[in-house]
């Protein structure tokens, strides 16, 4: 039996490339994926083949797992549609649509007060969330105000919607940040945000996992 009779009649087998080196192919799994990467480009099988170089019947047949490409043969495909080799190997992957929104109208979100800020919770109805929206009120003007850095697991970003703050963190020097300005930080770092504005800032806050 020939080696491509071999790969035809097995659907996962192992060839050697020129430098005897061993590679597993699944056959499916090529075929499924070529036609995934083909039609996520918007290509026909004739416009795939002027790039591969290949015959339009060898792509059908490899997309209908009708035949097994050898290795060259894989390596025209990676090159003529411009991919790693490996996104031949790699199984879709299938996206679990979840639908879920929440809608916050201007000034209904969910208050929080503290000592320093005053918050407004964001997007409140969603449980389990990735990521916590909120805005605040900056109320504190120094560090004293909280007598101790502020730490929590996950990142943080914020986004300065209204005057100026000054962004303290443990092992950075003071970021002075006005309107439009932001900052993205790792939040297990100690850290915490005054007003140096007349009035008090209002900050748009994101924590994530």
């Amino acid at each position: 039996m020939s080696e491509q009779d071999k790969v035809d009649k097995y659907p996962s087998m192992t060839i050697g490339d020129h430098e005897n080196n061993k590679r597993v192919v699944e056959k499916a799994t090529i075929g499924v994926q070529l036609k995934a990467i083909r039609t996520e480009n918007k290509l026909t099988l004739e416009e795939a083949s002027k790039r591969t170089g290949l015959a339009r019947s060898t792509l059908s047949k490899i997309e209908n797992e009708q035949i097994s490409p050898t290795f060259s043969v894989m390596q025209k495909l990676a090159s003529g549609l411009n991919i790693e080799l490996p996104q031949l190997f790699t199984k879709p992957k299938e996206t679990k649509v979840t639908g879920r929104r929440d809608v916050t109208l201007g000034g209904q979100g969910r208050p929080h007060a503290t000592l320093t800020y005053e918050h407004e919770l964001l997007s409140t109805q969603l449980r389990n969330k990735k990521m916590m929206p909120y805005k605040s009120r900056v109320h504190a003007r120094n560090f004293e105000h909280f007598g101790e850095w502020v730490r929590h697991e996950g990142e943080e970003f914020l986004l300065v919607l209204e005057g100026e703050v000054q962004l303290l963190t443990e092992f950075y020097e003071p970021a002075a940040l006005v309107v439009g300005d932001s900052a993205y930080y790792d939040a297990t770092m100690g850290h915490l945000v005054i007003s140096t504005s007349k009035e008090d800032a209002l900050i748009l806050w994101i924590t994530a996992e």
